[in-house]
């Protein structure tokens, strides 16, 4: 399973559009080879380089989406994916992009290919999410992009 965007490379840098500096809308993505038997997908964004002071795990989570449908390919610039949408470390529901406090920091886009639907219910932490898709991942994808502010 693959998961790209066509406004950055792996490991490339997310144009500010994307970013709290610019729009703060959703990079499109697109997403290819799901395995035929994935009933639903799942998309985390986070982000692991914020300091202990913002958050005691030192992760930052900036997107949370899941029992998506598993024919989903493309979600467009500054679209939400049909599915339901778990809660960010911000308190979001919707994309919130990369708006890091101190220096360089690295965005994971995770796409996971599920054999069922989550049963949870919106606003599901990203934890909550990790722990009902243990077990029925079948394939998974990342891209990871990098933002400092200026």
């Amino acid at each position: 399973m693959k998961l790209a965007s066509p406004m950055f490379e792996q490991e490339g840098k997310i144009p500010s559009k994307y970013t709290c500096d610019g729009e703060n809308i959703s990079p499109p993505l697109t997403i290819s080879d799901v395995p035929p038997e994935a009933k639903t997908l799942a998309l985390i964004m986070d982000d692991p380089d914020v300091p202990k002071n913002l958050r005691e795990d030192g992760m930052w989570d900036h997107w949370v989406v899941f029992n998506i449908p598993a024919g989903l390919r493309d979600i467009k610039e500054g679209a939400e994916p049909d599915g339901t949408h778990g809660v960010g470390s911000g308190g979001n529901l919707d994309y919130f992009g990369p708006c890091p406090p101190d220096r360089e920091h690295r965005y994971f886009f995770k796409l996971y290919a599920l054999d069922t639907e989550l049963d949870l219910q919106e606003k599901a932490t990203k934890q909550q999410v990790e722990e009902a898709m243990e077990g029925h991942i079948i394939a998974n994808a990342e891209l990871m992009g990098r933002y400092e502010r200026t």
